[in-house]
């Protein structure tokens, strides 16, 4: 076989066509490259544990685009083309979707017409192909069947072509390589084929097909299948792609069986939270969308499930995220939250490691699998260059046990939430100024290691870049919440005299954040103190989160609102992450001046904790707009800042997730807010502190809440002036409090 028609040659290819754009930025090795638009055509996500796919609209995977689509495992994408054609001709498109639960994906194609030479042989519309595509244990089943509709036989050939580059997802988003390991030649049965490549790091990766029934020709890039098919009769055909790292998979469940246990875990983890309906029909499409991202996002681990970030580039857990998406849905699936740190817990850096930017006690940022992890090409095997997670991971130790009343779990990650908060008084704080701060201790990890972690996100009013060591506001209002929090902790587990002086340095930061972060001048705090501690003073979104956590003082708390919610910080659609003001503000930028839906949750839930709930329906309503004008009502990871014009919808970030964990969660934190809801576990109280509902909510049903050994549905109508809550069940101790 020639280089120009072998597979591996051209996978080989595939790997290198990245290497043909421009080096990314220096000051962002891991800059994610958008050398092309990403095209017109919807694509398709689904995942099930590590492994999860991207395909077209027609269920194959294609070059088109950003390049990003292909079915990925363990941080290496196994199969990296798949093109089904009726001869050498592509079918035509009718109809594809992802079903509700992600779990399903289905294609419905026809054949264009077909010729031999210059004779019509099938004309249009005669033959209808349907795909059923999806992922379980490390696989990728997919049934096709064709059905002749014509009234005479059809005889054609189906080719099936594929081929597998093992690029690593870091590979497909835009990073160079030096150096690659060898692709082996292929396996090739009468009804398999095994494309291996042996990595540099030992390991060697199998993306395994196999066909039933056995293809008629079968090679290292393709499967063809005769067609011969009567007058309305139908074929079935069945194509399962197996990802193998280093131990081979012994055997797989057939079809049927593969999909009846992927939807009876789906079935299983719907038992397990409450429900929620409501009289909007859009509202319930966006509430219904984030529940089942929710579900593919989650992955199980050996500590408990735990939401990967997002597709197609941070499909792996990172700290951060997971406690937010966690804290966002505590309300009605706190399980989520006993996983996450759970396994944060059991993830803990125990030791000083510069080049994982890992210190005792600092919680986990990011942790990857893939051969230029393994290498240490990338430092995120296990990176630890994030100064928020610690201090989150505290404060979601603390919301839990309120949440859930469990002492026990809490006494056996003690010694980490110890550890953690170690961390925050000494690595944390490295100049001894009472602020928790950060400075990169790895050549190669984040600049920035705020939730705003692009290289350019903290800067000074006149547009120049922040040197470090850099305290961000928002972080000191998570070190305030978690310290008390930790205070609350320690007081249930007898601890008392902890508890107190918890509680005293709380109160100590609050003051000396007020004197050292509040700018009169822009009505906010500043986003940072940079190295000689002098403010960054720019209107950001993340003074937004100092709302959330508390720290803010009241009088300034609705001031910071104002300014957030200005025509500079208020785009029509959501607050925007840098007010349109200021100097360093690009509407089609990551992190100065895009929309995230995350972070407006947040904010959302500190403004209703300020007591302002006009200005918490205004974003939640504009969320709600949003959602209507994505595909499949997801919110993406983020979408640009434009202002809001009439007749249309929000902008899109070319290389935004989708779906992302702690987007998808921001609903329930919306919903959470305009209730003013809060649960005590203890007791066993659901409390509604002023609740409101936006406008297109008339009815609101909520079953199944858990509330400490009971449980309750309730129905809340929205009036003019008030919002009414009827308890329609109520088991155990559950009782329901409204305060007006």
């Amino acid at each position: 076989m020639s280089d120009a028609t072998n597979p591996m040659i051209l996978a080989r290819r595939r790997i290198e066509a990245p290497h043909s754009v421009p080096t990314p930025p220096k000051e962002s090795p891991f800059y994610i490259q958008a050398a092309s638009a990403p095209g017109d055509q919807t694509t398709f996500v689904l995942k099930q544990g590590e492994t999860f796919a991207v395909f077209d609209r027609y269920g194959d995977i294609d070059p088109e685009g950003l390049g990003e689509k292909g079915i990925y495992h363990e941080g290496t994408r196994y199969l990296s083309f798949l093109l089904l054609t009726l001869g050498d001709v592509r079918p035509l498109y009718l109809s594809s979707n992802v079903k509700d639960d992600n779990d399903l994906l289905t294609v419905d194609l026809t054949n264009p017409d077909l010729y031999n030479q210059d004779r019509l042989v099938v004309p249009r519309s005669k033959l209808h192909i349907f795909r059923c595509k999806f992922i379980w244990q490390a696989a990728a089943y997919e049934r096709i069947r064709i059905r002749n509709h014509s009234l005479v036989p059809v005889k054609e050939s189906l080719r099936i072509q594929f081929d597998a580059d093992c690029a690593d997802i870091f590979e497909v988003r835009g990073t160079r390589r030096k150096r690659w390991g060898r692709y082996l030649d292929p396996d090739i049965t009468s009804d398999s084929v095994i494309l291996a490549y042996e990595g540099l790091d030992g390991i060697t990766r199998q993306t395994r097909l196999r066909f039933s029934p056995p293809p008629d020709q079968i090679d290292a890039g393709q499967a063809i299948f005769e067609l011969a098919l009567p007058a309305g009769a139908e074929q079935t055909i069945s194509v399962t792609a197996s990802f193998e790292s280093g131990v081979p998979i012994s055997s797989l469940p057939s079809y049927d069986h593969a999909l009846s246990a992927q939807k009876e875990t789906i079935h299983h983890i719907k038992r397990e939270i409450a429900e929620i309906w409501t009289s909007s029909e859009q509202f319930n499409r966006w509430l219904s969308r984030a529940v089942a991202d929710l579900h593919m996002m989650t992955t199980e681990t050996p500590e408990g499930p735990f939401p990967y970030a997002g597709v197609p580039w941070y499909s792996t857990p990172f700290g951060r995220d997971g406690i937010i998406t966690a804290l966002e849905c505590l309300w009605f699936h706190p399980g989520l939250a006993k996983g996450v740190l759970h396994f944060l817990a059991s993830t803990q850096a125990t030791e000083v490691r510069p080049e994982a930017d890992a210190e005792p006690g600092k919680i986990l940022h990011e942790a990857r699998g893939g051969e230029m992890a393994n290498l240490g090409e990338i430092p995120f095997k296990r990176y630890y260059g994030s100064v928020d997670a610690t201090p989150l991971f505290v404060f979601l130790a603390g919301e839990y046990f309120k949440r859930t009343n469990d002492l026990e779990f809490i006494q056996s990650i003690w010694p980490q939430i110890e550890l953690a908060l170690d961390w925050i008084n000494s690595f944390g704080d490295s100049n001894g100024d009472g602020f928790v701060d950060y400075n990169r201790k790895s050549s190669s990890g984040l600049v920035q290691q705020g939730w705003k972690d692009s290289h350019d996100a903290i800067f000074h009013e006149d547009g120049s870049p922040a040197v470090g060591p850099i305290a961000l506001c928002e972080v000191q209002g998570y070190v305030y919440a978690a310290k008390q929090a930790a205070a609350a902790l320690a007081s249930s587990l007898g601890k008392f005299d902890l508890s107190k002086g918890l509680l005293e340095q709380a109160k100590s930061l609050q003051q000396i954040f007020e004197e050292q972060f509040w700018c009169e001048t822009i009505s906010t705090y500043a986003i940072a103190l940079d190295g000689r501690k002098n403010p960054c003073r720019v209107r950001t979104s993340n003074a937004g989160h100092c709302l959330l956590t508390g720290i803010a003082a009241p009088d300034r708390g609705r001031q910071v609102a104002q300014t957030l919610l200005s025509e500079e910080g208020f785009s029509g659609w959501g607050i925007r992450t840098v007010a349109a003001s200021e100097v360093g503000y690009n509407p089609m930028s990551y992190h100065n001046g895009s929309v995230w839906p995350h972070d407006n949750a947040m904010i959302v839930q500190g403004l209703a904790r300020y007591g302002l709930k006009a200005a918490t329906l205004k974003v939640f309503e504009a969320f709600f707009d949003s959602s209507i004008n994505f595909d499949f009502h997801r919110l993406p990871e983020l979408f640009c800042g434009f202002q809001r014009r009439p007749g249309e919808g929000p902008t899109r970030y070319p290389v935004a997730c989708a779906p992302q964990a702690w987007s998808a969660a921001s609903v329930f934190l919306f919903l959470q807010a305009s209730l003013g809801m809060t649960i005590n576990g203890k007791e066993g109280i659901v409390t509604f502190k002023n609740p409101v509902l936006p406008a297109f909510l008339k009815e609101v049903r909520i079953r199944s809440l858990q509330s400490g050994r009971g449980s309750v549905d309730l129905l809340l109508r929205n009036h003019d002036h008030d919002v009414g809550i009827n308890v329609l069940r109520k088991t155990g101790s559950a009782q329901v409090l409204v305060v007006i």
